[in-house]
C-alpha cells in the first residue's frame, strides 16, 4: 500500500466502514493542520538524531550530467506492462503504469500505447500531411511549414476504447490496476488547431466528415466528423514539452481532446475532407458494439465518465489498522469532473472526496479520501460525477444497458477488497 498511514483522533466520519471528512485535503491550512492531527508528519526524534549520521554518499563526488535525463535507477520498477498479439511484434498494447504515479501528468515514457503493425521509423524531413478532398485549395505541411503556425497547449487525457474491457472476463483478473485501467494517460500536448488549417485549405459547403490516415504499415485511418475538426481537434508536435516519441507519433498525429484514442490518429500523414464517412475497416469490423439484440453500435466516440482507485488496488498491501489516504484518478470525454465520491462499504454508502487542483476540463483529475480502516474486510469503490450529470455507473447497469457482447467504452465502477490480511484483490460488486 502506498498511501499515507496514521493514528488521528476528532475527525467526522462521512460514510459506512471509515470514511472521514474530505475537509483534510481541501485547503492548504487544513491539510496541514490534519496532516498533523491524523499523524501524517511522521518526523520522529531518532530520526532526526540518525540524519547527523554522514552517508556514504555525500562522502565521494557525485555521477557527471549528461545530455538527456533519466529517472533514478531505484525507480527501475516503474515500468509499462506490455503485450503484442501472437505472431506479431507490434500489434499490440502498452499500459501505463497508475498505482505507481502522483498527479495528473503522465510521463512521456510512461505513456500508454496502442499499435496495429509497428512504430514505423519515419524520416521529419521527408514526411508531410496532405489536406484534400472537398477543400477549395488542397495543401501540403512539412514540420517547417507547421511550426509557422500559433500554437497552442492543453492538459488532456487520451483513453483507448478498450480501456477496462478485462473487468468483462467471467472472473475478476488478479492484476494490478495498470493492467485493467491503463490505457489512459494524460499530457501537455502542443500543437495547431486543425481549424486553422481547414479555413485555409477552404472547406466546401457539402463536407461534413474527414477521414484521417497515419503513415504506418496497418494505414490507421478514421472518419471524424467536421464539428469535433472544426472545434478542438488538433495536429499535435509535442508532448510534455518535447517532440512527440515515435511510439506517440513522431513527427505529427491528430488529437481529438475526449474522443477514443483510436481516431487520434498517430503519424498522421492525409486529411481527406468527405461528404459522408468513409465506413472503414476500424470503424465497422472494429470499434463497434454489439448489442443484445443482434445490432451494433457505431460513432460511439465519446469517453464516458469514469474514474479508479489507484491507492489501494490489486496486488498492493495494506500494513495494518490505521488512518490511509484512497487517492485515484478521474476523468471525462465530456469535460469536467465535478464530483467523485468513495465508498468503503461496496456502495451501501458514500462520501465526496477531495478534488486535487488543476481541475481541467478532458484532463485526469486526482481525488483523495481519508479512511480508518478498522482491519476488517472492506470493499473499496470510487464513482464519478462530470458536469453534465452524467454518472459513472455500476457494471450491473452497464451491462443491463449494453450486454455483455460489447467491446469498447467500459466505464463501470471498479471494486477493490480489503482483506483482513490486507491483501488488496479485484472483486465483482
Amino acid at each position: 500500500m502506498t498511501g499515507s498511514r496514521c493514528s488521528g483522533r476528532g475527525f467526522e466520519q462521512v460514510a459506512g466502514n471509515g470514511l472521514l471528512h474530505r475537509r483534510l485535503f481541501l485547503t492548504k491550512t487544513a491539510s496541514l493542520a490534519g496532516a498533523a492531527g491524523l499523524g501524517f508528519m511522521t518526523a520522529r526524534p531518532a530520526a532526526a538524531q540518525a540524519q547527523l549520521d554522514v552517508p556514504e554518499w555525500t562522502k565521494v563526488p557525485g555521477a557527471p550530467m549528461s545530455g538527456y535525463g533519466s529517472p533514478s535507477p531505484h525507480e527501475a520498477h516503474v515500468q509499462r506492462a506490455f503485450f503484442s498479439r501472437p505472431g506479431t511484434v507490434g500489434s499490440g498494447a502498452s499500459q501505463t503504469p497508475l498505482e505507481q504515479l502522483e498527479g495528473i501528468i503522465t510521463p512521456s515514457g510512461l505513456h500508454f500505447e496502442r499499435h496495429h503493425n509497428g512504430i514505423p521509423a519515419i524520416d521529419p524531413g521527408r514526411h508531410r500531411l496532405v489536406i484534400h478532398g472537398l477543400v477549395a485549395r488542397p495543401l501540403m505541411f512539412d514540420l517547417e511549414s507547421l511550426a509557422r503556425y500559433p500554437l497552442i497547449s492543453r492538459i488532456q487525457f487520451l483513453e483507448c476504447s478498450g480501456n477496462g474491457r478485462a473487468n468483462d472476463a467471467p472472473e475478476p483478473p488478479q492484476v494490478p490496476v495498470s493492467q485493467i485501467h491503463g490505457l489512459v494517460s494524460c499530457s501537455d500536448w502542443t500543437g495547431v488547431p486543425l481549424s486553422v488549417l481547414l479555413d485555409e485549405a477552404g472547406v466546401e459547403p457539402e463536407a461534413r466528415w474527414i477521414v484521417a490516415e497515419g503513415a504506418d504499415s496497418a494505414a490507421m485511418n478514421r472518419s471524424v466528423p467536421m464539428a469535433k475538426a472544426l472545434d478542438d481537434a488538433m495536429i499535435a508536435l509535442y508532448q510534455n514539452g518535447e517532440r512527440l516519441r515515435p511510439d506517440n507519433g513522431y513527427p505529427m498525429r491528430l488529437f481529438l481532446p475526449g474522443y477514443e484514442g483510436n481516431m487520434s490518429i498517430k503519424w498522421l500523414r492525409r486529411i481527406e475532407v468527405t461528404a459522408e464517412p468513409m465506413m472503414t475497416r476500424e470503424e465497422t469490423s472494429k470499434y463497434t458494439d454489439l448489442l443484445p439484440d443482434g445490432r451494433a453500435l457505431q460513432f460511439t466516440f465519446q469517453m464516458g465518465v469514469k474514474s479508479v482507485i489507484t491507492s489501494p488496488s490489486g496486488g498492493l498491501e495494506m500494513q495494518g489498522p490505521g488512518l490511509y489516504q484512497i487517492s485515484g484518478i478521474a476523468w471525462t470525454g465530456a469535460g469536467r469532473i465535478r464530483r467523485v465520491e468513495v465508498s468503503a462499504d461496496g456502495g451501501q454508502t458514500w462520501a465526496e472526496a477531495a478534488l486535487t487542483d488543476p481541475l481541467l476540463p478532458i484532463s485526469l483529475t486526482r481525488f483523495r479520501m481519508p479512511w480508518r480502516w478498522d482491519g476488517g474486510p472492506a470493499v473499496l469503490q470510487s464513482r464519478a460525477i462530470d458536469e453534465t450529470g452524467a454518472v459513472q455507473p455500476t457494471r450491473a447497469a452497464l451491462h443491463a444497458r449494453l450486454g455483455t457482447r460489447f467491446d469498447y467504452h467500459h466505464n463501470a465502477i471498479q471494486s477493490w477488497l480489503v482483506a483482513a490480511d490486507g491483501a488488496v484483490s479485484n472483486i465483482y460488486a
